[in-house]
């Protein structure tokens, strides 16, 4: 499904983001976003945490997606 793409690819920059946090003390988004209070950044941050919802329902699915494509 094209929304669990958009929706781990949204998870996996937040993670990334996240681990530069954590090893660097660098917010790579808020950096590329022109600081961590600009509308842009919130966006972001947002749409990660909109993602990290939708994720959870892949925890819940009961059709394996190899079995869809048959």
């Amino acid at each position: 499904m094209v929304m669990d793409r958009i929706a781990l690819t949204l998870l996996i920059i937040g993670g990334l983001n996240w681990g530069c946090v954590g090893l660097f003390q660098f917010d790579l988004v808020a950096f590329a976003c022109g600081g961590s209070g600009s509308m842009i950044s919130r966006v972001v941050y947002t749409l990660v945490g909109l993602s990290a919802v939708w994720c959870v329902s892949l925890l819940f699915r009961d059709k394996d997606p190899v079995e869809e494509r048959n």
